[in-house]
């Protein structure tokens, strides 16, 4: 029999599914429901000083949807708004209750020593389990000089993992942003720095739309707007992409996020290094609940491979990722129409002749495939309405 169960830094979680840093940990008695419910532990909402103003926008929300589904969710809220003092009477009461839920401290403070260093003391006497330094959020911390600021800034964010690391009780993750040009590089910055582990990815900057009518952008605050985090289902391939960048460069355990919707996702996250996944965007969808479904999926594929627990998934798929130049050019594969399901709508040839090749044709109410001019770029399956067409 399988188990969810899985540790991390000496860190034992019940199963891998953590709630990130967001709007569904905000609440000491949110927090509360989703660990009744099943969630293995998660990230509090990013806690800073005291004396770090937080005034919201409204509308701070905007969202793009196909067919009634929410696919991109765009965000410009802040930090947490409970105080410190809060903040440590809350997490004392949720080990109390939930001993065996995992807490992780997400933690941001103005770029001193002191104050990243004092936080972290304040903390290192509560019962949370692990810090998590918010070096991503992307936007409006960074107007601040933090946030995405620090995690743009390889140096920077060393320095501040440094800090950090010379007063740190518990183990400390770094939360790296998308919005850089080579992710790998600040992983390794802040490995080098000490970091025990890294979250990735936060949000990717984004600007969600604009009202055509009245050219105000979304989401709209009296008129104006900003650009905000993108998250939801539509980012998972840049999350995939980044934790296994990640991966290839650094052996630190991964607390992967992105898009995680399901239980498909997070074992996708996994087998590119993930130790653990954190879920927001689905929870802001769809509640806590969805925790039942990913539990059970999850397990159950690890029992359909044969693997005793998550830790038997972890890297699976990254030797199978490699540079452009290394893969198999000789090998070609070609499209294969399955005519029971083909409705003879004939796009897979508009598409093919428009798209460079011309290698498809409708002849006598079926497709046939020139192999001398088809190179099995597989478009065609792309686009067939019916999925009557496989690479074979």
């Amino acid at each position: 029999m399988a188990t969810l169960a899985t540790s991390v830094l000496g860190i034992n979680f019940e199963n891998p599914f953590i709630l990130s840093s967001a709007p569904p940990t905000a609440k000491i008695e949110s927090l509360d429901k989703a660990f009744s419910l099943g969630w293995g532990g998660a990230v509090l909402k990013t806690i800073t000083t005291d004396n770090v103003e937080m005034i919201e926008a409204s509308q701070r929300y905007a969202s793009w949807k196909n067919n009634g589904k929410v696919c991109g969710f765009e965000n410009i809220e802040l930090l947490s708004h409970l105080s410190i003092q809060q903040w440590l009477d809350g997490i004392k009461y949720l080990k109390q209750k939930h001993p065996t839920k995992v807490q992780i401290a997400s933690i941001m403070a103005p770029i001193t020593r002191d104050e990243w260093q004092n936080l972290v003391k304040t903390f290192n006497k509560s019962e949370v389990d692990a810090f998590e330094l918010n070096f991503s959020c992307p936007h409006g911390m960074p107007e601040k000089g933090i946030g995405m600021a620090i995690g743009t800034n390889a140096e920077i964010s060393s320095m501040i993992t440094s800090w950090v690391m010379e007063v740190a009780e518990k183990p400390v993750f770094v939360k790296l942003s998308p919005n850089v040009t080579n992710i790998s590089e600040i992983a390794k910055a802040v490995e080098k720095a000490g970091a025990d582990g890294i979250s990735a990815i936060n949000t990717v900057q984004s600007l969600m739309g604009i009202d055509l009518d009245t050219f105000e952008p979304l989401p709209k605050v009296n008129g104006k707007s900003t650009f905000g985090g993108y998250s939801g289902i539509s980012i998972k391939p840049i999350g995939l992409r980044c934790v296994a960048q990640i991966r290839q460069n650094s052996n630190l355990p991964i607390l992967g996020m992105g898009g995680v919707s399901n239980w498909h996702d997070a074992a996708e996250y996994i087998s590119v290094g993930a130790d653990v996944v954190q879920v927001c965007t689905e929870v802001m969808i769809n509640g806590y609940a969805i925790i039942g479904a990913m539990k059970k999926g999850l397990l159950d594929y690890l029992e359909s491979k044969g693997f005793s627990s998550p830790a038997d998934l972890k890297n699976k798929a990254i030797a199978n990722l490699s540079a452009h130049k290394k893969l198999n050019k000789q090998k070609q594969v070609y499209p294969n129409i399955d005519n029971s399901l083909c409705i003879k709508c004939g796009k897979c040839v508009t598409i093919c002749d428009e798209s460079e090749h011309s290698a498809l044709s409708l002849v006598d109410g079926h497709i046939i495939a020139d192999k001398s001019a088809c190179v099995g770029c597989s478009l065609c399956s792309h686009v067939c309405p019916k999925s009557a067409i496989t690479m074979k």
